[in-house]
């Protein structure tokens, strides 16, 4: 048994909270948890799995970005436009995996609250200042703040189900890229931490496993609001390894035992490798589209060997866990 932490940072969190929690400590080290990005209805990579592997993964990832609620339609371009509409109504396969007990994960590409054009959730895309956003009383607050409480409108039918909701805002915030994290770390631990209050003592979201994506110890924003440290990689096509620098680095954030898992992924990690070097990552999630699709990353004979891993986790290996 892994001796990782897995009680939830909120007291109140439900049962299937700590279900998985617990599911993903015990196997940390020993088994990973396959996981998989979407973006659309089609679910074109979950077919593509199953086609090659006559599996599906434990741990499906929905996009949310069709979902904010600023969305630009006047000042854009055809590649927003197609991203969005073919992210519309994707909460219904969430529902769907969760009818069938799989494991879910949300990211949530958040166009910007206020002002912005096209993709608005790149900073260079909007002008929106999350350094005063996080200033209560602002035009740029009460924006951002309108836009969490539409969201917890969605997370809320989860909730009421007992859908355990892996968690992970303000994705890479690490960087600039995004305009959560264009104001540097003091900003982004401010708006981890608001949401993660007004999620948890004003919407009582007690459904959410908090996944902090933000691996630096500058941008961690303390051990009381997150469940599991994340961390995105993009190794070179066909390196398939443990990622064990990786994972030590991201392990040193903090002095707990956090349960540790690969939030994004291009190439598919080796879990063989994994299991041998006694690396703890509980899950990895393939991004989307190219990555699985294709063979430019991952040829189609690795992710069916990876997928009969005497050490992944897939979905008809998955106990129930709410």
């Amino acid at each position: 048994m892994s001796d990782k932490l897995y009680t939830p940072s909120n007291p109140n969190a439900q049962q299937g909270v700590n279900n998985v929690l617990k599911f993903l400590s015990d196997i940390s080290g020993e088994k990973t948890v396959t996981g998989q990005h979407t973006q659309t209805m089609a679910l074109e990579e979950l077919i593509k799995i199953e086609e090659v592997t006559g599996k599906q993964p434990a741990l499906l990832g929905f996009e949310l970005l069709s979902y904010s609620p600023n969305i630009n339609y006047l000042d854009t371009d055809d590649e927003c436009i197609s991203e969005v509409e073919q992210n519309y109504g994707t909460l219904k396969r969430a529902w769907e995996w969760a009818g069938k007990k799989g494991l879910i994960t949300f990211t949530w590409h958040w166009f910007s609250p206020l002002g912005g054009r096209s993709k608005s959730f790149f900073t260079r895309n909007t002008e929106f200042d999350a350094a005063r956003a996080v200033i209560d009383g602002t035009a740029e607050n009460r924006a951002l703040l309108s836009d969490m409480d539409y969201m917890a409108g969605l997370l809320r039918p989860f909730c009421d189900k007992g859908v355990p909701i892996i968690w992970r805002p303000f994705h890479e915030g690490d960087g600039d890229w995004f305009w959560w994290g264009a104001k540097g770390s003091d900003t982004v631990k401010k708006l981890y931490r608001m949401m993660y209050e007004r999620y948890t003592d004003i919407h009582h979201l007690d459904n959410l496993i908090w996944a902090v994506n933000l691996p630096t110890v500058k941008c961690y924003p303390g051990d009381d609001v997150v469940d599991i440290i994340t961390r995105d990689m993009y190794p070179a096509p066909h390196e398939h390894t443990s990622q064990a620098q990786k994972y030590r680095e991201l392990t040193a954030i903090t002095d707990s035992k956090k349960i540790a898992a690969i939030g994004e992924i291009g190439t598919l990690p080796d879990l063989d490798a994994i299991h041998n070097e006694q690396i703890g990552w509980s899950y990895y999630m393939t991004w989307s589209h190219g990555f699985v699709l294709t063979e430019e990353f991952t040829d189609y004979d690795y992710l069916n060997k990876l997928y009969h891993s005497p050490y992944a986790v897939t979905k008809d290996e998955l106990p129930e866990l709410y």
